[in-house]
């Protein structure tokens, strides 16, 4: 393995905390980058084998239900230290919420409206979770980071509200 992707980067700075299993992984990616990155099941399954066979972790504990620890090595710190000290290059924003609404103009105004009050909701529920989670953030960067979150969920209801009726 050369270079990191921002998903390898992203277990291997979690696993920093301890082991943890890829259920686990992708739990904690949730709760911690759920607002400005997101890691899926499969995309955790996929790069744990990999990040093993370059050495970057190495198996843990086999726990219930054949499930498998992993662990981050020496090299594995090194290989995020990099990471962390290298241009990160753009940022790639991939929502399909937004997608949704350029072409909401060929929805019917009752279909149209459905899809807002449903993002609505959900992204309501998102920033009461972020205002949470920023009062509670002890760590400056991840008090950064879940203002941030809050302000992108506020930013997603003003684009919302102003979506023609």
């Amino acid at each position: 393995m050369t270079e990191l992707n921002a998903t390898s980067a992203a277990l291997l700075g979690l696993l920093h905390e301890g082991p943890k299993t890829g259920g686990q992984l992708v739990a904690a990616a949730t709760e911690r980058f759920g607002g400005f990155f997101s890691v899926t099941r499969s995309q955790v399954y996929r790069e744990l084998p990999a990040l093993t066979d370059a050495g970057l972790l190495r198996l843990g504990k086999q726990g219930p239900r054949s499930s498998q620890q992993y662990a981050i090595t020496a090299a594995g710190k090194r290989a995020f230290k990099t990471w962390l000290n290298t241009e990160p290059g753009p940022d790639n924003v991939r929502s399909p919420l937004i997608l949704r609404l350029v072409y909401s103009g060929s929805l019917t105004a009752k279909q149209r409206a459905n899809l807002v009050a449903s993002a609505r909701t959900q992204y309501t529920q998102k920033l009461d979770e972020a205002k949470n989670a920023a009062k509670t953030a002890d760590d400056p960067y991840e008090k950064a980071a879940a203002d941030f979150t809050v302000a992108h969920n506020r930013a997603i209801i003003k684009l919302l509200d102003n979506i023609p009726k």
